[in-house]
């Protein structure tokens, strides 16, 4: 079983990705937060950042981009490609209203004449480039009916990985994933498939490769924030956890100019590990009351001392979907 992380914006960039890959070893290949290319052929300085060589020594990266357009894909896949990647990741799943609106992400799926072609050309480009195309899509945009005619348009064309998340836009992450629908891909999908969605525990991971046994790829996102062990099948001990956070805050610190920063950064890390710790809430608190490293310091160096690590998470979502 390959296991997959899925990029979550904000959150998993290159400083968080080096200090998971460093303690936590059972993850396959690391998806970047999407690249967005524009009409003036640049990446901004955190795009940059995030997919350059040096800063992606030893880790498995996939860098994934957000188009609808096929020749703007194309030339920031060229720009992949010159940093040595092979292969790049289509976002068709993003659901937030600001992609969508503008035919991106999940909402080129209501388009999907337009989207045929756009792969067409993007599948011609990236072989003369000897680059592959993985896609990670959601099943439509607002009817599961949506779904038989986009399959059938992914099976055209050759992909490395076909990453489906089985839930329609509208739905962003409320609701259970569509696992009929995902079922059909497993029957009818001429590429590989790969599982997304809701992958909070080991039980959840066990439940899908039991209905799913021909499916040899797992990718999760929000799971493996709260459990970064979660690949492993396993909840990581305190010293190995702590370990990862203190790299972590110091690899931001390196990168981020500015205690303001580094902090909201780390805050934002743990509105999903402060999920996996037993009575967080009050520590979660002094965390995100903190204004200065140093207390946020001492108050996660009290988490780590007082409390323990849960069996499995407990966040608004993990609860909400598994009820």
């Amino acid at each position: 079983m390959k296991y997959f992380f899925a990029p979550m914006e904000g959150i998993t960039g290159y400083v968080y990705r080096n200090a998971h890959h460093r303690f936590f070893r059972q993850v396959d290949q690391y998806f970047t937060p999407f690249i967005v290319p524009n009409q003036n052929r640049r990446l901004t300085s955190r795009e940059m950042n995030d997919i350059c060589p040096e800063h992606n020594e030893g880790v498995p990266v996939v860098p994934q981009i957000m188009s609808c357009k096929a020749d703007e894909f194309i030339w920031a896949a060229e720009k992949a490609r010159s940093f040595g990647y092979r292969e790049v990741n289509l976002n068709l799943g993003c659901p937030s209203a600001t992609v969508v609106t503008r035919k991106r992400g999940s909402g080129f799926l209501a388009f999907p004449q337009e989207l045929d072609i756009f792969l067409g050309q993007v599948c011609e480009a990236l072989g003369k480039l000897d680059m592959e195309l993985s896609v990670k899509t959601r099943t439509g945009k607002e009817k599961p009916q949506e779904f038989p005619r986009l399959l059938e348009i992914f099976n055209k064309y050759p992909l490395k990985q076909l990453v489906i998340h089985p839930r329609l836009q509208t739905d962003f992450y409320e609701n259970k994933p569509d696992l009929e629908a995902f079922a059909m891909a497993v029957s009818e999908s001429r590429n590989p498939v790969c599982y997304n969605g809701d992958l909070f525990s080991v039980e959840d991971i066990c439940r899908i490769r039991e209905h799913f046994p021909s499916v040899e790829c797992l990718m999760m996102g929000r799971g493996l924030l709260a459990n970064p062990a979660l690949a492993e099948g396993k909840v990581p001990d305190m010293a190995r956890l702590k370990g990862f956070h203190d790299a972590l805050l110091s690899g931001y610190r390196q990168a981020i100019p500015g205690d303001r920063n580094v902090l909201f950064k780390m805050k934002e890390v743990w509105i999903y590990l402060g999920s996996g710790f037993t009575n967080f809430e009050k520590y979660g608190k002094k965390i995100k009351k903190s204004q200065k490293l140093a207390e946020y310091e001492q108050a996660v160096e009290r988490l780590f001392h007082e409390q323990q690590i849960r069996k499995e998470p407990f966040f608004h979502g993990y609860r909400k979907n598994s009820s």
